[in-house]
């Protein structure tokens, strides 16, 4: 009689697809999402860490990197480049949080209004809204500023017209999608107007996928004020901008480098972060 073949050991066990265990996973993300706090806390402070006036000169002019105590240099004229940096990063980072407030805002009643009435309202709403998106956002943001006439606050207006359309397009389909649900069904049979439907069970439930799309927004708007900046259409000088202080100071970047340099590293770290929290932040949102 044939020996019974030894009894198979158990297959192991598949771990979770993460890199990290949950707790830690969770952890790592609130970690990474926080960095918006602290560059914004850093963003209000600029005047208290910044160790001089950015608009004066303070030392002899294209001094390096940590020569005279200056920690990033001074530029051409012997303005502190740090202060400058942070004063810039200062003015980069509110426009793109002022930028997101108001498409979210603009685009969102927007899109509420076309996702809640439907029909002709709809149809009329999304069709401006995609006469917007059918230009390219920078080249149409381009020709608004050249019609008011170059500034910041006609930058930030620009920006904020090409952008409120990505918001409208998102709320309407969350909109949409939650108004065949069970609970938007019961309200309306119970008696509830379309107002109160769209303020209570309609626009909450399109916040999530809103917030996710404003927090991966942020670095993308960070690059897009920064081009802009670059191109001569942000603040004139000698208010410090990063990227119009990286467009003035391209002569010194072969022998000063560090004078165009540093603005730009500003601008790519401030990218970054926006990037890395976005993703967090959609991956704590994917959680709940």
């Amino acid at each position: 009689m044939a020996e019974p073949h030894p009894a198979a050991p158990p297959a192991p066990r598949r771990r979770s697809g993460r890199l990290l265990p949950a707790n830690a996973a969770r952890w790592a993300n609130w970690s990474v999402a926080g960095l918006l706090g602290v560059v914004t806390l850093v963003a209000l402070l600029a005047p208290v860490l910044a160790p001089h006036d950015p608009l004066q000169p303070v030392g002899q002019p294209q001094l390096a990197p940590g020569q005279g105590g200056f920690l990033l240099g001074t530029d051409g004229i012997g303005r502190d480049v740090l202060s400058r940096v942070l004063y810039g990063l200062r003015a980069s980072w509110f426009a793109a949080l002022l930028v997101i407030a108001g498409g979210v805002i603009v685009g969102g009643i927007i899109g509420v209004v076309a996702g809640t009435f439907g029909g002709i309202v709809d149809n009329v709403l999304m069709r401006i809204t995609d006469g917007f998106l059918a230009l390219p956002a920078p080249v149409l943001a381009i020709a608004i500023v050249a019609a008011l006439g170059p500034g910041f606050v006609h930058t930030l207006l620009a920006v904020s017209i090409v952008w409120w359309p990505f918001y409208a397009r998102i709320v309407r389909g969350e909109v949409r999608a939650l108004a065949a649900r069970p609970h938007v069904e019961a309200a309306r049979l119970a008696g509830a107007g379309t107002f109160r439907v769209a303020l209570r069970h309609l626009a909450p439930g399109a916040v999530p996928a809103t917030v996710v799309t404003a927090s991966l927004d942020v670095g993308n708007l960070i690059l897009t004020l920064a081009a802009l900046s670059f191109l001569g259409l942000g603040q004139p000088a000698p208010t410090p901008e990063l990227g119009a202080d990286a467009a003035r100071n391209l002569s010194y970047l072969l022998q000063q480098w560090w004078i165009p340099t540093m603005p730009g590293v500003a601008v790519l770290v401030l990218a970054m972060v926006g990037n890395l929290a976005g993703d967090a932040i959609r991956n704590l949102m994917e959680d709940r």
